[in-house]
């Protein structure tokens, strides 16, 4: 099973703690800064000053670092192949990501759509042809590699090493899914919207989480989270959004939890449903809970 590949590490079971601490502590940091520091505010001035693209790079770039160096502390310092971290299969399943990116990227097309020809006085068009070119050559590079990061390690690393501790499945998908959630509680978003953003955040968690124990690989959560990201800064931005960028839409209707939040929510049984059917997943009480 997937979540047992963490335990064909050869290396200390206490090689596990390290990067979680790290990461975890980073993450403390930030929120206790969003506390005292107009996040909003300073993501303007620095937009004003250096350009909107140019702080979107500089920010994705972080997460280059972040898969760098997850991916090299998976393969030398726990001396496991790197197929491990993504999937039980003997080779990545392309497959599996572009069904998933694909289905959830016409899903998220369909919702903006019809949000907007609901409420068209909600948005502003903002296309720009140069920026939006650029847009999306960083989002074509960077978004797969942030989602990458956040799949990798969430899903991946700390399932992983969750699995070589306990002899459940429930514990490390509920304590992956959480701590997902709470890793976005310095947002914008959460502040405008407040902490009920969150149970889209935790609840988005145990879906991937979910779909990743039933499957055996990160494929398609990763393919899932990537289109989810992807279109989402190519579709809409707002003053009050983590991605500020020249997208073709802007949100300028005052900042509520409304059904563009709650509705993925409502399709996640859907989605499993329709994995569950083309994959052929069965004993689902014995991945999820007692493997």
């Amino acid at each position: 099973m997937y979540l047992h590949n963490g335990r064909l590490s050869p290396s200390p079971k206490w090689f596990y703690i390290v990067l979680p601490v790290l990461l975890f502590g980073f993450t403390a940091l930030n929120f206790l800064i969003a506390q005292v520091i107009d996040v909003t505010a300073l993501t303007k001035a620095m937009i004003a000053q250096k350009g909107e693209l140019q702080v979107l790079f500089e920010n994705m770039a972080v997460f280059a670092v972040f898969l760098g160096v997850l991916l090299v502390w998976y393969r030398y310092v726990h001396q496991l192949p790197l197929i491990k971290l993504a999937s039980c299969r003997e080779r990545f399943s392309w497959q599996r990501f572009f069904l998933a990116f694909c289905l959830w990227g016409a899903i998220t097309l369909s919702v903006t759509l019809a949000d907007y020809l609901m409420h068209p006085e909600n948005y502003v068009a903002n296309f720009q042809a140069d920026k939006f070119a650029i847009l999306l050559l960083l989002a074509i590079v960077f978004v797969p590699i942030q989602t990458a990061f956040e799949e990798f390690f969430f899903r991946g690393y700390l399932m992983q090493a969750l699995g070589v501790r306990v002899r459940n499945a429930w514990l490390p998908l509920v304590f992956t899914s959480v701590t997902f959630g709470l890793m976005h509680i310095a947002n914008p978003e959460v502040g405008k919207l407040g902490m009920g953003l969150l149970v889209y955040y935790i609840t988005t968690g145990f879906f991937l989480g979910i779909t990743t124990l039933m499957d055996d690989g990160l494929e398609l959560a990763w393919g899932f989270h990537t289109a989810n990201n992807f279109f989402t800064m190519l579709f809409v931005t707002s003053d009050w959004s983590v991605f500020q960028v020249p997208a073709l839409l802007r949100d300028i209707s005052e900042p509520q939890l409304g059904i563009s939040v709650f509705l993925p929510l409502l399709l996640f049984p859907l989605l499993l449903w329709l994995y569950a059917r083309k994959y052929g997943w069965k004993n689902w009480y014995r991945r999820l809970i007692t493997p």
